[in-house]
């Protein structure tokens, strides 16, 4: 079995991280806007402690990135078992979206805080952008070439017949 390339994990967790951030700010940023706003603003009408456009739109990245890396890098870990490609990517991606979109908006929609219109929109978002990550991530990841010494020894012992 090859090793994980964690250079590669890093580089296509950072730029599907990238591509996820960039679908998220549309997607939230641009489309669900409104949504979110009239939500915002009936929690918290001052607008008390909430992070500035520049610092929300870094920190929404951040968290892309750094969710982007653990997606591929659980790619990379099921990929001798699940086979590599679109598939696997695809595969790993739906659980990633579940554990990240699905289930917090569920548990969301029983609070009553949050309209669900804007929650069932925000799962629907989610599924776009967590899907383009983790098939840019997983286009982009390697294996690490196999050494000599990842190889296993042959035993010298002869082989049993029976």
């Amino acid at each position: 079995m090859r090793k994980i390339s964690y250079s590669r994990v890093v580089l296509g967790g950072f730029i599907g991280g990238l591509v996820a951030g960039f679908l998220d700010w549309f997607l939230n940023g641009v489309v669900l806007f409104r949504y979110w706003m009239d939500n915002a603003n009936r929690l918290n009408p001052s607008g008390h402690n909430a992070a500035s456009p520049p610092a929300l739109i870094v920190g929404i990245f951040l968290i892309c990135i750094v969710g982007n890396i653990l997606i591929t890098w659980v790619y990379a870990a099921v990929r001798p078992r699940l086979g590599a490609g679109m598939q696997t990517a695809v595969r790993v991606g739906l659980v990633a979206w579940g554990l990240a979109f699905l289930l917090p908006n569920a548990a969301w929609s029983l609070t009553g805080i949050f309209s669900r219109h804007l929650l069932l929109y925000d799962v629907l978002a989610g599924i776009c952008v967590i899907l383009s990550g983790a098939v840019v991530g997983a286009a982009l990841y390697k294996e690490a070439e196999s050494t000599s010494a990842d190889q296993p020894v042959p035993s010298k012992a002869p082989h049993a017949v029976g």
